[in-house]
């Protein structure tokens, strides 16, 4: 008759692979200046109602003119309707960054769905299920997002649904080859001939082991959603009812702020997406030399 560890040594050396885990992470200076970066982009995301007025974004109760360069009023100037571009960047950075983080993560659960099912059922599901990877692959993921967006009807569920259910292909493929080595070990054929059914397995021995994997990859995949989304809100396919960065160049674009040489109007959104998309880019690196110690030679 087995017994269980005691839940006191299961804890402490969860804590200390945690603690190792940070150590590795802290070494990857690249990782540690884009977590700072996301830290601060959130927190200013999430207080931006309480740090600003949002009436001060409707168009009918600004007095100032249009297209003002960079001032004492204004730091960052006006767009084409007088409002402050710099209260436009912050609150479209509450946009930008939860389509991201929505959309990564029904591309995670789409793709972690698909590949432990393909792995550990095998034969004709994992045929079926491959085959229909392969077609997401094959299609591009941009032109297969305005395709959606196009034909449903425009808001922010559809952005999130057309980002997510074209983004989950390599997901699904990384979560399938981990899943097959997994199922290799000790531990997986000892429950599977102790009686553990397949929910059993999939849930207490697999999963665990994949979604340190999984948590890595939908770091990066955060960084590719925004950009998707600033894409197609630059193309007009955005919800008009929110501000976004994609939509905001998207109105500098469309009045003409470049031939009138209003920079204040184009860099601002643009440095939000390429500093947050680095940032998240930076974070997934770091992540991938945590969970793979053949890259841990520079950090040790």
């Amino acid at each position: 008759m087995t017994t269980n560890p005691p839940s006191g040594n299961v804890r402490s050396r969860r804590l200390a692979a945690l603690a190792d885990s940070w150590r590795v992470y802290r070494a990857e200076r690249g990782g540690v200046l884009g977590l700072a970066v996301l830290v601060c982009a959130v927190l200013l995301a999430v207080l931006a109602p309480v740090l600003t007025d949002s009436a001060e974004l409707d168009v009918t109760g600004v007095d100032a003119s249009a297209l003002r360069p960079p001032g004492a009023q204004h730091w960052l100037g006006t767009d084409e309707s007088g409002r402050s571009v710099l209260l436009l960047t912050w609150w479209g950075a509450r946009m930008s960054l939860l389509v991201g983080a929505a959309a990564a993560v029904l591309s995670m659960v789409i793709g972690t769905v698909v590949g432990l099912t393909a792995a550990h059922f095998g034969g004709w599901v994992e045929t079926v299920l491959l085959r229909l990877t392969d077609f997401f692959l094959v299609l591009p993921a941009l032109v297969l997002a305005i395709a959606l967006s196009t034909v449903l009807s425009r808001g922010l569920f559809t952005i999130v649904l057309a980002i997510g259910v074209t983004s989950w292909p390599q997901t699904a493929r990384l979560v399938r080859a981990q899943t097959l080595t997994v199922e290799t070990r000790p531990y997986v054929e000892r429950a599977r001939a102790l009686g553990g059914g397949h929910g059993h397995v999939l849930v207490k021995h697999v999963l665990p082991s994949v979604l340190p994997l999984v948590f890595a990859t939908t770091t990066l995949t955060v960084a590719s959603a925004i950009i998707a989304e600033s894409t197609l809100s630059f193309l007009g396919l955005g919800d008009p009812s929110r501000i976004s960065w994609g939509a905001m160049l998207k109105s500098a674009m469309d009045t003409g702020a470049v031939t009138a040489g209003a920079w204040w109007y184009l860099l601002p959104p643009g440095i939000g997406i390429a500093v947050v998309v680095l940032a998240f880019t930076l974070c997934g690196r770091a992540l991938e030399t945590v969970l793979n110690p053949r890259l841990r030679g520079g950090a040790e």
